[in-house]
């Protein structure tokens, strides 16, 4: 049987055609930028249990950029009020404290039910008419683990949750654009993200508004927390960050330096959440849990090091607060990032939190700093208190 040249032809093509498709296909999705929406469905936002708010709430999944500068996936929530406003209004970019290490304790997965620690506080902000992205981090909700204290994660978790809010359609309808002027919030591990986001801002995303960063409880500097948790009650939270650190430069092969105790502690922390974590943690010392201390290498120090936060002024002005009786983030690391930064001429409002401690600090502090967020959305500048 003659089969006809024209046919032959537009079998070859065909062909040519299936076998450059995953090249092609590759390719397209090497051009997904950072910020760009990868999913969107319904969810809802509820501060406790059952407690109904006049919300709408988008679940989302979108490109970010790992702490070695590799693409990867997080996921966040996107919360507007439900108040009919289409106009731009202004957006904060939220990053939660320690909520732990395994994917139900990421914030999207509590919104619906009301279990998310810090929802009552990102209410506040939504009661101003704000609309509000809250990250759950790389490695929460998604493939791979948490990378949990890595910093420059974080800060571009931030950054690119906020683009990616302004890039859902219904999002932009109810008044999230480009124009929106945008706040960057977060305390105690949200601080350290805040924080980071506010140092990468003018480098990778320079095309954001951000009028304003407010960050609080900062660990600054992650080696200066060990001896403060070593064996102490905080000391689950000195392995969930060894886990972090982990996760985001695996050639730090953690499990190598761990004991059988260390290796169980570890695997523990990788599927629960910070209140159980912190309680099974506590009193726990380094050389209990190690057969020699990774902290003390140099791979160790050197990604430790990768973290420490005041090398870069923010483009921005900065609010920077600090309770003096913080037992889990001493208040030496608020003043050392606060001296660092205003010696590089950042614009930085410096606030001591006279009476408190570490947790009471995010709660005292809230309207202070929506206040302070406002004027900078308004328009009034600042120069700060350096």
């Amino acid at each position: 049987m003659r089969i006809p040249r024209s046919l032959l032809s537009g079998l070859c093509t065909a062909a040519l055609a299936l076998a450059v498709l995953p090249a092609t296909a590759s390719a397209a999705a090497q051009e997904v930028a950072p910020g760009d929406v990868l999913s969107v469905t319904n969810s809802s936002f509820h501060p406790l249990p059952l407690q109904p708010t006049n919300t709408k709430a988008w679940k989302i999944s979108y490109r970010s950029t790992s702490a070695t500068g590799q693409a990867n996936t997080v996921t966040g929530t996107v919360i507007v009020p439900n108040d009919g406003k289409s106009g731009p209004r202004p957006l904060i970019t939220y990053a939660v404290g320690t909520v732990g290490l395994g994917d139900s304790c990421a914030p999207s997965a509590g919104f619906p039910k009301g279990t998310t620690m810090e929802a009552s506080l990102i209410q506040q902000y939504l009661w101003r008419g704000w609309a509000v992205v809250v990250t759950d981090y790389e490695g929460l909700g998604t493939p791979g683990e948490h990378t949990y204290t890595a910093g420059p994660s974080a800060g571009h978790a931030m950054l690119d949750a906020a683009r990616a809010a302004q890039r859902i359609p219904a999002a932009a309808a109810s008044g999230i654009t480009a124009q929106s002027p945008i706040g960057i919030v977060g305390y105690s591990q949200g601080g350290q993200a805040s924080s980071w986001a506010a140092e990468l801002k003018d480098s990778y995303a320079p095309e954001l508004n951000v009028k304003g960063t407010a960050t609080g409880g900062v660990p600054a500097h992650l080696e200066k927390l060990v001896p403060v948790h070593d064996g102490s009650y905080g000391s689950g939270l000195l392995f969930m960050a060894a886990a972090g650190q982990d996760a985001a430069y695996p050639e730090l092969k953690l499990d190598s330096y761990l004991n059988t105790a260390g290796k169980a502690l570890i695997n523990f922390f990788r599927t629960n959440c910070v209140v159980i974590d912190t309680t099974v943690g506590s009193f726990k010392r380094i050389s209990d849990m190690t057969t020699s201390n990774p902290l003390a290498t140099p791979e160790w120090q050197q990604r430790l090091n990768e973290s420490d936060l005041g090398t870069h002024k923010p483009d921005h002005p900065v609010y920077l607060y600090h309770a003096l009786g913080d037992e889990l983030i001493p208040y030496s690391l608020g003043t050392g990032l606060r001296k660092d930064w205003c010696a590089r001429g950042a614009a930085v409002d410096w606030r001591t939190i006279v009476v408190g401690e570490h947790v009471s600090g995010v709660i005292t502090e809230v309207t202070r700093v929506q206040n302070w967020l406002a004027d900078r959305f308004a328009g009034k500048p600042t120069s700060g208190n350096c």
